[in-house]
């Protein structure tokens, strides 16, 4: 049994703080914002001691969802405003399959991190 997990780079698993999931009415496309305190990813790509597959891979029983962020976002705090307060990774899933797999994959995930489903 695979425990669900989350990485940027291969064999390191990241830990989802929040995820937001939105769908837009004239189009119909689903919005996927998954938001990380921190990133393992960042201090392994200083040393470039890991490959990396240039995307967002989301493994679990059925296997691996390969996603490119459509678009990254860090927000700094600190001092001198150099630590990672959040990371907010976004992503679009357009096709109905892909939003099914990408649920069946959060439901997993959220069941073995504790986490639950809240609608606003």
């Amino acid at each position: 049994m695979t425990t669900p997990s989350i990485e940027f780079f291969v064999g390191l698993t990241e830990d989802l703080e929040n995820v937001s999931l939105r769908r837009q009415k004239d189009t119909g496309v689903r919005t996927v914002m998954m938001t990380f305190k921190t990133l393992k990813a960042i201090e392994k790509f200083k040393s470039f001691t890991q490959r990396t597959y240039g995307d967002l891979r989301l493994i679990d029983d059925e296997g691996v969802i390969s996603v490119e962020p459509s678009s990254i976002k860090f927000f700094f705090a600190g001092d001198e405003g150099d630590e990672i307060r959040r990371v907010e990774c976004s992503f679009q899933l357009i096709k109905d399959q892909h939003w099914e797999r990408f649920m069946r994959f959060m439901n997993r995930y959220a069941q073995a991190n504790g986490m639950g489903y809240q609608d606003k």
